[in-house]
């Protein structure tokens, strides 16, 4: 193996424990709030891992710069993956964690702007594209160059809000905005393709004018590459489409639709906790 390659092998293996303790964080800090919504926060945690930690632009000491990247968690019930991100970065200490979910904490239900880090409040689906657009379209007009990212759930899309966001993006060629779908094929009510199907769902991005990467959201090179290739594309808007697993990483949630809104027990989370910290 090539120097290049055994750093490249090492990186991988560092960015696979630290998605595995941001699942840690999420399981302890939902079992503590008694509610919440494990299975999303689970499926994204290896996107957003490689997002927070090797490719956004962003630093805690000045969370407001102005050119810093941007990130919008748009599908907002999945908060605890980006509490968890957030604390692991240093906007805050990992105590607040703890605090989840309680009246006039820090750190609420859904993304609120008072938390650091957050840009704009979510948590009703659909809008999370289309403010992601606005701050795309405001870097432009400042001649900044920094870049938004937007994560979607892809029960999510079903919402038309969202494909008048994807009009918009591509109308007003926002290379500066990548989309990141979390595609793990389950919704609060069953499965994505029960309620409403949303494939082809490639072609349906590539129609309305995006640039569409279709990745295996736990595969760490891939995740990398796309977000690398992502920025190379020009004149139109990008979006990964990483195929996921709901409740990724602990056994007994995977695929399991009751863990799409229900926090686990403390014998659940003890269990969840020991296949997690095998990983790492």
């Amino acid at each position: 193996m090539s120097t290049q390659g055994g750093e490249r092998a090492v990186e991988i293996k560092q960015l696979q424990k630290k998605a595995a303790g941001i699942r840690s964080l999420i399981v302890e800090m939902l079992q503590k709030a008694g509610s919440g919504h494990p299975g999303g926060s689970l499926s994204a945690s290896d996107v957003l891992t490689c997002l927070f930690f090797k490719v956004m632009r962003h630093d805690c000491a000045a969370p407001d710069s102005p050119d810093r990247d941007r990130f919008h968690m748009s599908k907002g019930h999945c908060c605890p993956l980006l509490y968890a991100l957030l604390a692991e970065c240093g906007y805050f200490s990992r105590e607040e964690l703890w605090s989840l979910r309680k009246a006039g904490a820090l750190l609420q239900g859904h993304p609120d702007v008072k938390t650091p880090g957050v840009n704009v409040a979510s948590g009703s689906l659909g809008q999370g594209l289309s403010v992601s657009l606005g701050m795309a379209l405001a870097g432009k007009m400042d001649n900044r160059d920094y870049r938004v990212y937007c994560l979607l759930g892809d029960g999510e899309i079903q919402e038309g809000n969202v494909w008048e966001g994807a009009m918009g993006a591509a109308h007003f060629k926002c290379d500066n905005i990548c989309a990141i779908l979390d595609y793990n094929r389950f919704q609060i009510d069953g499965k994505v393709d029960d309620i409403m199907r949303l494939e082809p769902l490639a072609d349906k991005w590539g129609a309305f004018g995006w640039h569409v990467m279709s990745i295996d959201g736990h595969d760490f090179p891939q995740i990398l590459a796309a977000f690398a290739e992502a920025e190379t594309v020009k004149g139109k808007p990008s979006i990964i489409i990483a195929h996921t697993t709901k409740g990724k990483g602990v056994s007994f949630m995977e695929n399991v639709l009751d863990f799409h809104g229900r926090a686990p027990t403390q014998e659940e989370a003890a269990i969840a906790l020991k296949e997690l910290d095998d990983v790492c």
